[in-house]
């Protein structure tokens, strides 16, 4: 394995790590109150979540089709797609490397994460300017952005040269 294989499976390895917490810690806190004269301040919703959580809270209030596109491109996408990069470097047969390889390519244009953080990202901006909503990005938003950035850098990493060759073959 080359060099920059091995940088390559040892990014996807920490992306991985990076994408077990940001699916199961709380990525956002959002508290709705209000002031009432001589009362005081009254919490009217206060809720911390998860993507894991907020998947199963969309099934629970029949939300399925939402749900399961967070669970196909924010899980199952990032999974897929990691596993298979390992195999692209640990095969060392070059058609099921070669054929691998292209199939990530192809279900990396529809990985969502990215786009997942951004309406995160946003929805935070947005509920923090209105005077009785506050909200707080939480670890998980991190950690999941962390998957993101290490999980894109591991793929540019690998060493397609290296991917496409056959047995035996040098590259030089």
């Amino acid at each position: 394995m080359s060099t920059r294989n091995l940088i390559g499976f040892i990014l996807i390895i920490v992306s991985l790590i990076c994408l077990y917490p940001g699916l199961t810690l709380p990525i956002l806190n959002i508290h709705v109150g209000t002031k009432i004269p001589l009362i005081g301040e009254i919490e009217l919703y206060d809720r911390t979540q998860s993507i894991i959580s907020g998947i199963q809270l969309l099934y629970e209030f029949d939300n399925a089709l939402v749900a399961s596109l967070i669970l196909l491109f924010s899980v199952m996408v990032p999974l897929l797609k990691a596993v298979l990069l390992l195999l692209v470097l640990l095969l060392k047969k070059w058609r099921f490397r070669t054929s691998i390889y292209n199939f990530v390519a192809l279900i990396g244009k529809w990985s969502m994460a990215d786009v997942f953080i951004v309406g995160v990202f946003i929805m935070y901006l947005s509920t923090s300017t209105e005077e009785n909503i506050s909200s707080s990005i939480k670890d998980g938003f991190y950690y999941f952005t962390a998957y993101c950035v290490i999980s894109i850098l591991s793929i540019q990493f690998i060493d397609l040269s290296d991917i496409r060759k056959k047995p035996g073959q040098f590259v030089d």
